[in-house]
């Protein structure tokens, strides 16, 4: 009886998982985008002053990126801001998923390269720890694309 069981409980708990897995996508692929979105109105309109960034402004930022050697600046910072304010609320609503997904990777890809440069590993150290876990996670939404919930499905991309 208890083969039975444990076949019954692992068939139930299958499809149960399997069942969930467009939702488990569908909310990691809203976080990656909507996460975007603080940091691009902070990079390109100074909100959220206080988190202890010194580019509040894409000036401000192109500024500190011809510092740290990401030349030229004027041409980064607002690439940056268009990747956050556009690109972030394009991947939460899954619309052009996969092409936005790949620019979003390459730009966390970077970041964790100036992480790992600034504070190596731990992010209490401005490390890669954060940003390594963003990218990974923008890595699952590339492969596996905007999925059952998402403009992309609904407009047949």
């Amino acid at each position: 009886m208890p083969r039975i069981l444990s076949a019954w409980v692992g068939s139930t708990l299958s499809h149960l998982l399997q069942s969930l897995s467009p939702f488990a996508d569908m909310l990691l692929r809203v976080a990656v985008g909507l996460a975007l979105v603080p940091h691009g109105l902070r990079n390109t309109f100074g909100l959220f002053a206080d988190t202890g960034v010194r580019a509040l402004s894409v000036s401000a930022l192109a500024k500190q990126l011809d510092e740290s050697g990401y030349r030229p600046g004027k041409f980064w910072a607002p690439a940056i801001s268009a990747t956050q304010l556009v690109g972030g609320p394009l991947l939460a609503l899954g619309l052009f998923t996969r092409p936005v997904a790949a620019v979003v990777l390459v730009f966390l890809l970077v970041a964790n390269v100036e992480r790992w440069r600034v504070g190596r590993y731990f992010w209490n150290q401005l490390g890669l720890e954060y940003t390594l876990m963003w990218t990974i996670a923008c890595f699952v939404v590339l492969v596996h694309g905007g999925g059952p919930y998402s403009l992309d499905r609904l407009f047949g991309f």
